[in-house]
Protein backbone atom coordinates (compact mmCIF):
# COMPACT_ATOMS: atom_id res chain seq x y z
CA UNK A 1 0.00 0.00 0.00
CA UNK A 2 1.25 3.48 -0.85
CA UNK A 3 0.16 4.99 2.45
CA UNK A 4 0.30 2.92 5.62
CA UNK A 5 -2.61 3.79 7.95
CA UNK A 6 -0.20 4.95 10.65
CA UNK A 7 1.51 7.39 8.26
CA UNK A 8 -1.72 8.63 6.74
CA UNK A 9 -3.34 9.30 10.10
CA UNK A 10 -0.21 11.00 11.42
CA UNK A 11 -0.28 13.38 8.44
CA UNK A 12 -3.79 14.41 9.43
CA UNK A 13 -3.00 14.48 13.18
CA UNK A 14 -5.58 11.79 13.90
CA UNK A 15 -5.44 9.00 16.46
CA UNK A 16 -7.54 5.85 15.90
CA UNK A 17 -10.56 5.59 18.18
CA UNK A 18 -10.82 2.26 19.94
CA UNK A 19 -14.42 3.11 20.86
CA UNK A 20 -15.28 3.01 17.14
CA UNK A 21 -13.43 -0.25 16.55
CA UNK A 22 -10.92 1.45 14.25
CA UNK A 23 -8.46 -1.22 13.20
CA UNK A 24 -7.47 -0.54 9.60
CA UNK A 25 -6.76 -3.48 7.32
CA UNK A 26 -3.37 -2.79 5.75
CA UNK A 27 -2.55 -6.00 3.86
CA UNK A 28 -3.31 -5.36 0.18
CA UNK A 29 -3.30 -9.07 -0.67
CA UNK A 30 -6.07 -9.59 1.87
CA UNK A 31 -7.98 -6.58 0.56
CA UNK A 32 -7.93 -8.01 -2.97
CA UNK A 33 -9.01 -11.40 -1.64
CA UNK A 34 -12.03 -9.72 -0.03
CA UNK A 35 -12.93 -8.06 -3.33
CA UNK A 36 -12.51 -11.36 -5.19
CA UNK A 37 -14.72 -13.16 -2.67
CA UNK A 38 -17.55 -10.75 -3.46
CA UNK A 39 -17.32 -11.76 -7.13
CA UNK A 40 -18.02 -8.18 -8.18
CA UNK A 41 -19.14 -7.68 -11.77
CA UNK A 42 -18.75 -4.39 -13.69
CA UNK A 43 -22.46 -3.65 -13.24
CA UNK A 44 -22.57 -4.36 -9.48
CA UNK A 45 -23.53 -1.72 -6.91
CA UNK A 46 -21.67 -2.04 -3.60
CA UNK A 47 -22.33 -0.79 -0.08
CA UNK A 48 -19.23 -0.42 2.09
CA UNK A 49 -19.62 0.08 5.83
CA UNK A 50 -16.86 2.04 7.55
CA UNK A 51 -14.52 2.81 4.63
CA UNK A 52 -12.00 4.25 7.08
CA UNK A 53 -9.05 5.46 5.02
CA UNK A 54 -10.40 4.19 1.71
CA UNK A 55 -8.01 1.28 1.08
CA UNK A 56 -10.78 -1.23 0.33
CA UNK A 57 -12.97 1.44 -1.26
CA UNK A 58 -10.37 2.11 -3.98
CA UNK A 59 -10.25 -1.55 -4.97
CA UNK A 60 -14.04 -1.80 -5.00
CA UNK A 61 -14.25 1.31 -7.18
CA UNK A 62 -11.98 -0.35 -9.74
CA UNK A 63 -14.36 -3.28 -10.16
CA UNK A 64 -17.94 -2.09 -9.42
CA UNK A 65 -20.14 0.38 -11.27
CA UNK A 66 -20.77 2.27 -8.02
CA UNK A 67 -19.69 2.23 -4.38
CA UNK A 68 -21.68 3.81 -1.57
CA UNK A 69 -19.48 4.14 1.51
CA UNK A 70 -20.99 5.05 4.90
CA UNK A 71 -18.51 6.50 7.41
CA UNK A 72 -19.39 7.53 10.96
CA UNK A 73 -16.15 9.34 11.90
CA UNK A 74 -16.18 12.89 10.50
CA UNK A 75 -12.42 13.17 11.10
CA UNK A 76 -11.80 10.69 8.27
CA UNK A 77 -13.88 12.51 5.65
CA UNK A 78 -11.03 14.78 4.46
CA UNK A 79 -8.79 11.71 4.02
CA UNK A 80 -11.48 9.91 2.05
CA UNK A 81 -12.06 12.98 -0.12
CA UNK A 82 -8.37 13.03 -1.07
CA UNK A 83 -7.81 9.29 -1.39
CA UNK A 84 -10.97 8.73 -3.44
CA UNK A 85 -10.72 11.84 -5.63
CA UNK A 86 -9.76 9.81 -8.74
CA UNK A 87 -12.94 7.72 -8.51
CA UNK A 88 -16.14 9.40 -9.67
CA UNK A 89 -18.20 6.26 -8.98
CA UNK A 90 -17.82 6.53 -5.18
CA UNK A 91 -20.33 8.28 -2.92
CA UNK A 92 -19.29 8.85 0.69
CA UNK A 93 -22.10 9.31 3.21
CA UNK A 94 -21.29 10.71 6.65
CA UNK A 95 -23.48 8.84 9.10
CA UNK A 96 -24.27 5.74 11.12
CA UNK A 97 -25.05 2.69 9.00
CA UNK A 98 -27.71 1.69 11.53
CA UNK A 99 -29.52 4.96 10.79
CA UNK A 100 -29.41 4.43 7.01
CA UNK A 101 -32.32 2.87 5.17
CA UNK A 102 -30.97 0.40 2.58
CA UNK A 103 -34.28 0.71 0.72
CA UNK A 104 -33.54 4.41 0.20
CA UNK A 105 -29.88 3.89 -0.69
CA UNK A 106 -30.51 1.25 -3.36
CA UNK A 107 -33.38 0.65 -5.75
CA UNK A 108 -31.49 -2.14 -7.52
CA UNK A 109 -29.71 -5.28 -6.26
CA UNK A 110 -26.51 -4.57 -4.34
CA UNK A 111 -23.70 -6.28 -2.44
CA UNK A 112 -22.15 -5.40 0.91
CA UNK A 113 -18.39 -5.54 1.32
CA UNK A 114 -16.91 -4.24 4.56
CA UNK A 115 -14.41 -4.47 7.37
CA UNK A 116 -17.10 -3.85 9.98
CA UNK A 117 -16.62 -2.47 13.51
CA UNK A 118 -16.66 -5.66 15.57
CA UNK A 119 -18.74 -4.25 18.41
CA UNK A 120 -21.79 -3.76 16.15
CA UNK A 121 -21.48 -6.79 13.85
CA UNK A 122 -24.71 -8.34 15.10
CA UNK A 123 -26.60 -5.05 14.85
CA UNK A 124 -25.39 -4.52 11.28
CA UNK A 125 -26.51 -8.02 10.27
CA UNK A 126 -29.95 -7.51 11.81
CA UNK A 127 -30.30 -4.08 10.20
CA UNK A 128 -29.43 -5.20 6.67
CA UNK A 129 -31.11 -8.61 6.74
CA UNK A 130 -34.38 -7.15 8.01
CA UNK A 131 -34.49 -4.55 5.22
CA UNK A 132 -37.02 -5.01 2.45
CA UNK A 133 -34.27 -4.58 -0.15
CA UNK A 134 -31.70 -7.05 1.19
CA UNK A 135 -28.24 -7.37 -0.35
CA UNK A 136 -27.62 -10.34 -2.63
CA UNK A 137 -24.28 -11.01 -0.96
CA UNK A 138 -22.33 -9.84 2.08
CA UNK A 139 -18.56 -10.23 2.45
CA UNK A 140 -17.53 -9.07 5.90
CA UNK A 141 -14.38 -9.00 7.98
CA UNK A 142 -15.47 -9.87 11.51
CA UNK A 143 -14.03 -11.17 14.75
CA UNK A 144 -12.96 -14.80 14.28
CA UNK A 145 -15.11 -15.99 17.18
CA UNK A 146 -18.17 -14.30 15.67
CA UNK A 147 -17.39 -15.83 12.27
CA UNK A 148 -17.34 -19.28 13.88
CA UNK A 149 -20.73 -18.64 15.48
CA UNK A 150 -22.27 -17.39 12.22
CA UNK A 151 -21.02 -20.34 10.16
CA UNK A 152 -21.65 -22.98 12.84
CA UNK A 153 -23.32 -26.31 12.08
CA UNK A 154 -25.00 -28.82 14.43
CA UNK A 155 -24.23 -29.72 17.15
CA UNK A 156 -22.72 -26.27 17.68
CA UNK A 157 -25.41 -24.05 16.23
CA UNK A 158 -26.06 -20.67 17.83
CA UNK A 159 -28.96 -18.27 17.66
CA UNK A 160 -26.74 -16.01 15.54
CA UNK A 161 -26.07 -18.91 13.13
CA UNK A 162 -29.75 -19.81 12.81
CA UNK A 163 -30.78 -16.16 12.42
CA UNK A 164 -28.17 -15.50 9.73
CA UNK A 165 -28.43 -18.79 7.84
CA UNK A 166 -32.19 -18.30 7.65
CA UNK A 167 -31.43 -15.78 4.89
CA UNK A 168 -28.56 -17.49 3.08
CA UNK A 169 -25.49 -19.73 3.05
CA UNK A 170 -22.63 -18.64 5.32
CA UNK A 171 -19.01 -19.65 4.67
CA UNK A 172 -15.60 -18.60 5.93
CA UNK A 173 -13.29 -17.29 3.20
CA UNK A 174 -10.11 -16.90 5.24
CA UNK A 175 -8.83 -16.15 8.73
CA UNK A 176 -6.64 -13.14 9.51
CA UNK A 177 -3.99 -12.64 12.15
CA UNK A 178 -4.00 -9.42 14.15
CA UNK A 179 -0.87 -8.27 12.31
CA UNK A 180 -2.91 -7.68 9.13
CA UNK A 181 -4.36 -4.58 10.83
CA UNK A 182 -3.12 -1.32 12.30
CA UNK A 183 -3.52 -0.79 15.15
CA UNK A 184 -3.42 -4.48 15.96
CA UNK A 185 -6.73 -5.70 17.39
CA UNK A 186 -6.78 -7.87 20.49
CA UNK A 187 -8.33 -10.78 18.56
CA UNK A 188 -7.90 -12.63 15.30
CA UNK A 189 -10.36 -11.99 12.50
CA UNK A 190 -12.04 -13.82 9.65
CA UNK A 191 -13.62 -12.94 6.32
CA UNK A 192 -17.05 -14.48 5.85
CA UNK A 193 -19.36 -14.62 2.85
CA UNK A 194 -23.15 -14.65 3.14
CA UNK A 195 -24.75 -15.69 -0.14
CA UNK A 196 -28.25 -14.24 0.01
CA UNK A 197 -29.18 -14.79 -3.62
CA UNK A 198 -31.55 -17.68 -2.90
CA UNK A 199 -34.96 -17.52 -1.23
CA UNK A 200 -35.05 -17.67 2.61
CA UNK A 201 -35.12 -21.11 4.21
CA UNK A 202 -38.70 -20.56 5.40
CA UNK A 203 -41.72 -18.97 3.75
CA UNK A 204 -41.44 -15.21 4.55
CA UNK A 205 -45.02 -15.36 5.88
CA UNK A 206 -43.69 -17.50 8.76
CA UNK A 207 -40.56 -15.42 9.42
CA UNK A 208 -41.75 -13.95 12.74
CA UNK A 209 -42.85 -17.36 13.96
CA UNK A 210 -39.49 -18.86 12.97
CA UNK A 211 -37.54 -16.31 15.00
CA UNK A 212 -39.87 -16.56 18.00
CA UNK A 213 -39.26 -20.31 18.09
CA UNK A 214 -35.50 -19.97 17.64
CA UNK A 215 -35.17 -17.34 20.38
CA UNK A 216 -37.18 -19.47 22.77
CA UNK A 217 -35.22 -22.58 21.87
CA UNK A 218 -31.89 -20.92 22.61
CA UNK A 219 -33.12 -18.96 25.65
CA UNK A 220 -31.52 -21.35 28.16
CA UNK A 221 -28.71 -23.20 26.45
CA UNK A 222 -28.49 -26.14 28.86
CA UNK A 223 -32.20 -26.89 28.88
CA UNK A 224 -33.95 -29.32 26.60
CA UNK A 225 -35.90 -27.92 23.67
CA UNK A 226 -39.24 -29.14 25.02
CA UNK A 227 -38.72 -27.14 28.21
CA UNK A 228 -37.51 -23.92 26.57
CA UNK A 229 -40.47 -23.84 24.19
CA UNK A 230 -42.99 -23.71 27.04
CA UNK A 231 -42.36 -19.98 27.41
CA UNK A 232 -44.26 -19.50 24.14
CA UNK A 233 -47.51 -20.38 25.91
CA UNK A 234 -47.91 -23.99 24.79
CA UNK A 235 -48.56 -26.68 27.38
CA UNK A 236 -46.39 -29.78 27.66
CA UNK A 237 -48.73 -31.96 25.60
CA UNK A 238 -48.94 -29.41 22.78
CA UNK A 239 -45.17 -29.00 22.65
CA UNK A 240 -44.52 -32.72 22.56
CA UNK A 241 -47.12 -33.14 19.80
CA UNK A 242 -45.63 -30.34 17.69
CA UNK A 243 -42.10 -31.71 18.11
CA UNK A 244 -43.24 -35.23 17.22
CA UNK A 245 -45.03 -34.00 14.11
CA UNK A 246 -41.81 -32.24 13.08
CA UNK A 247 -39.90 -35.49 13.80
CA UNK A 248 -37.74 -33.80 16.46
CA UNK A 249 -36.78 -35.39 19.78
CA UNK A 250 -37.83 -32.90 22.45
CA UNK A 251 -34.97 -33.92 24.76
CA UNK A 252 -32.44 -32.44 22.32
CA UNK A 253 -30.93 -29.01 22.81
CA UNK A 254 -31.36 -26.14 20.36
CA UNK A 255 -27.76 -26.16 19.14
CA UNK A 256 -28.21 -29.68 17.70
CA UNK A 257 -31.06 -28.76 15.36
CA UNK A 258 -30.50 -28.21 11.66
CA UNK A 259 -32.03 -25.32 9.79
CA UNK A 260 -34.39 -27.75 8.09
CA UNK A 261 -35.61 -28.98 11.48
CA UNK A 262 -36.34 -25.40 12.59
CA UNK A 263 -38.24 -24.98 9.33
CA UNK A 264 -40.33 -28.13 9.94
CA UNK A 265 -41.10 -27.04 13.50
CA UNK A 266 -42.12 -23.57 12.30
CA UNK A 267 -44.45 -25.09 9.73
CA UNK A 268 -46.05 -27.38 12.34
CA UNK A 269 -46.62 -24.46 14.72
CA UNK A 270 -48.08 -22.40 11.87
CA UNK A 271 -50.47 -25.27 11.02
CA UNK A 272 -51.44 -25.63 14.68
CA UNK A 273 -52.09 -21.90 15.03
CA UNK A 274 -54.09 -21.85 11.80
CA UNK A 275 -56.22 -24.77 12.99
CA UNK A 276 -56.74 -23.16 16.36
CA UNK A 277 -57.87 -19.90 14.77
CA UNK A 278 -60.21 -21.77 12.41
CA UNK A 279 -61.69 -23.73 15.34
CA UNK A 280 -62.08 -20.55 17.38
CA UNK A 281 -63.94 -18.81 14.56
CA UNK A 282 -66.18 -21.83 14.02
CA UNK A 283 -67.30 -21.75 17.63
Amino acid sequence: MNNHPKTLLRNYHIEPKKSLGQNFLCDENVLWRIVDAADIAPDDHVLEIGPGLGALTKLLAQTAVSVTAVELDARLLPILATELAPYDNVTVIHGDILAQNPDALFTTPYKVVANVPYYITGAILRHLLSAQNKPTMMVLTVQKEVAERITAVPPKMSLLAVSTQFYGRATTITTLKAGAFWPRPDVDSAVICLDLSQSPAVDPAFEKQFFRLAKAGFSQKRKQLQKNLRQLGHNKTEINTLLAQANIDGTRRAETLTLDEWKRLTEEVAKWRSGKVATSRAT
